[in-house]
């Protein structure tokens, strides 16, 4: 998910190297800033999603509707996003809602220091907690501005990095946790999505929980559409409609005359509070 759309046989090498239902529900597991605040009900989607790189037109997404897909997930901003957004206004996700969209805001923040390849936006070890609270302050802009309410969470693209540096992976952790912090104290809801061989799985063997997200979005292309049977962490993570799976990558799709290159995700998290 990532340059910020690579090619499958990319993503596979990065990744080796390092029937819906709307819920309005409470709990997240694992959000530990939130007590002291009163938070609106959750929306939770639960079915497929789709993640593309740029938002589809209207008029595609009008054509898209009814089919396999119920939500979308839409790329809000981050100084790493790698696709121009022209069609991603507020007037799109209130139009889009309308039709009954459910839409999944995915931010492209800092990146790890010992990830591959060239990114517009580092994390440091001195720089990873004011960051991370800079990176979650603009989040929230962007996504008030695109009409989504507090509530909704903003998952956070981490792309696949070396965990076993530990300089990385803690520079990433403190990155983390301060963006989830921030956003909570915003009162927006934290999502993280991440590959179950790295960047996902160096959130779920953390040791201190404090901070970090809760709701995991895990890469892992086996085709299945689940969120349970293919679960690759301890079975206490991330519980009561928390969990996220893209399954598959570069599908290309034609449906109502309009053709899009998606990945296929099964959903069971929250979504964006519009309208």
């Amino acid at each position: 998910m990532s340059n910020h759309r690579q090619s499958k046989k990319r993503r596979y090498v990065a990744w080796a190297a390092a029937g819906a239902a709307v819920v309005a529900g409470a709990g997240i597991a694992a959000q530990n800033s939130m007590a002291a605040t009163t938070w609106p009900a959750q929306r939770t989607y639960t079915g497929r999603a789709f993640d593309t790189c740029a938002a589809p037109s209207l008029n595609a997404m009008k054509a898209w509707h009814g089919g396999l897909y119920g939500a979308a997930a839409v790329y809000i901003g981050g100084k790493n996003r790698g696709c121009a957004q022209p069609n991603l206004t507020a007037s799109w996700v209130k139009s889009v809602s309308a039709v009954g969209w459910k839409l999944i805001p995915l931010y492209v923040g800092a990146q790890p220091p010992c990830q591959t390849g060239s990114s517009p936006e580092k994390i440091t070890a001195a720089t990873a907690a004011s960051l991370g609270a800079t990176d979650a302050a603009d989040a929230v802009s962007k996504a008030t501005a695109l009409g989504m309410k507090a509530g909704s969470p903003v998952y956070l693209d981490m792309e696949a990095y070396d965990i076993t540096n530990a300089a990385c992976n803690n520079a990433v952790l403190t990155y983390v946790r301060a963006f989830d912090k921030a956003l909570r104290a915003k009162t927006y809801r934290s999502g993280y999505y991440g590959f179950t061989s790295s960047s996902a799985k160096a959130i779920a063997n953390a040791t201190d929980r404090t901070d970090l997200p809760g709701n995991m979005w895990y890469a892992l292309w086996d085709k299945q559409n689940t969120t349970t049977t293919d679960w690759p962490f301890a079975a206490t993570l991330w519980t009561n409609h928390s969990r996220a799976h893209q399954y598959m990558v570069n599908s290309k799709e034609t449906r109502g005359g309009y053709t899009i290159t998606v990945d296929r995700d099964a959903w069971d998290a929250p979504v964006a509070i519009t309208g």
